[in-house]
């Protein structure tokens, strides 16, 4: 995996955005309208992202924000990287299990959000750290 803090094509600075969440279900809309805004300054630095890229970002980012907060005690970190033709979505929390991936079942009710996400995405992993760990989730642009 490519480091999360890459420059941009012009070497002169990061596309990225980090917002800490305390905690709550407040967190869960604003996340998403942390993504709206990061993703207006992708337009804004020319950066092409398809019809679809938005919506796409706005939901991965929910379903990673909200297992954080559902999972884990403490507070959550949110973090957007432009990273080559991908946007790195890392969710950070203070939980020490890892991400349940569920066999498919069309029959059961809620709990699909990995499964979205990983469907989304070209790459999620899952890294311990000291106070908990991070999931990163690379959506392509296009």
């Amino acid at each position: 995996m490519t480091p999360a803090r890459r420059p941009d094509a012009t070497g002169s600075s990061v596309l990225s955005t980090t917002v800490d969440f305390k905690g709550g279900s407040a967190a869960i809309p604003a996340s998403r309208d942390v993504v709206q805004g990061f993703v207006g300054r992708l337009g804004e630095a020319g950066v092409p992202t398809s019809a679809e890229f938005l919506d796409a970002a706005r939901l991965v980012t929910s379903e990673l924000v909200t297992n954080a907060l559902r999972h884990a005690p403490g507070p959550c970190r949110l973090v957007l990287t432009l990273v080559e033709d991908q946007v790195e979505i890392a969710v950070s929390d203070t939980g020490e299990g890892f991400p349940t991936f569920l066999p498919r079942d069309p029959l059961r009710v809620g709990r699909h959000g990995l499964e979205i996400v990983t469907r989304l995405c070209d790459e999620v992993i899952t890294k311990p750290h000291a106070q908990g760990k991070t999931v990163y989730a690379r959506l392509p642009l296009s």
